[in-house]
């Protein structure tokens, strides 16, 4: 595959990345773009002849990818997570299509893992993603952020593999962080919230997630996503009504 390459973002991902590097040994060179992590996630990286690993301090995902985007030479990157794998399925998918690509870039469904499970319902899948395109674009957004292609976008037949949040530790805690950007980009918008709607969007969020998605078919690990999806949209309206009442001297 001379013409791709892999970028993937680390911070401390010494118990993922190994296995994520080794599902892409067919590409032949992959930029890893690290925020200076304090665990062994460099020394991995460097046993990989076909690693080329930069440290760049973190500001968002979008300004990190572009870094990362900066130091590519190839006509097509393929965006791929720690945390996530390249089945063999989609591997050789991805070898076919660049053989006569047609189009800008190409989304690729992710099956998400979660407490134990293959999260099928709750709207976690499919979780179509953009994720090859042609290098020359760039990345915008500071929630969800996603290149801007200019051109046609198809996607892919075949599935990523996503260890999602190890623990629900971690599951709560990035939950944290994408509130309180959610929140701020909203306040930055003008955007505000009343009362009934920090008290209506969770139960909305709750009946969304286990009835109409089917979370319910999920057992235990489905009611407690549906939970944890609710109190995420309490925390996003609650967040922002904070900054509107008080202002951002807090941020």
């Amino acid at each position: 595959m001379k013409n791709l390459t892999a970028l993937v973002l680390t911070y401390n991902e010494e118990d993922n990345i190994a296995d994520c590097l080794d599902s892409i040994n067919w590409i032949e060179r992959v930029v890893v773009i690290d925020s200076y992590s304090d665990d062994r996630t460099e020394k991995i990286c460097q046993q990989y002849d076909k690693v080329d690993f930069y440290e760049n301090e973190f500001n968002d995902f979008a300004s990190q990818r572009n870094f990362g985007l900066d130091k590519i030479e190839t006509e097509w990157v393929f965006v791929i997570d720690a945390d996530e794998r390249v089945t063999e399925e989609l591997r050789d998918e991805i070898k076919d299509v660049l053989n006569k690509p047609e189009v800008e870039g190409y989304e690729i469904s992710r099956k998400n893992y979660f407490l134990g499970k293959w999260i099928k319902y709750c709207g976690w899948y499919p979780d179509y993603t953009l994720r090859l395109f042609r290098s020359k674009y760039k990345y915008k957004g500071l929630v969800h952020e996603s290149p801007q292609i200019n051109g046609r976008i198809d996607r892919l037949k075949n599935d990523f593999i996503h260890y999602t949040y190890k623990d629900l530790e971690s599951y709560v805690s990035k939950m944290n962080q994408y509130t309180t950007l959610d929140a701020e980009k909203k306040y930055s918008a003008g955007k505000t919230v009343g009362i009934s709607y920090i008290l209506s969007r969770p139960f909305l969020e709750f009946v969304k997630k286990y009835i109409l998605k089917r979370g319910f078919l999920l057992g235990s690990q489905g009611l407690i996503l549906s939970i944890l999806s609710a109190y995420y949209q309490f925390l996003k309206s609650v967040k922002l009504w904070e900054l509107n009442k008080f202002g951002d001297g807090n941020l």
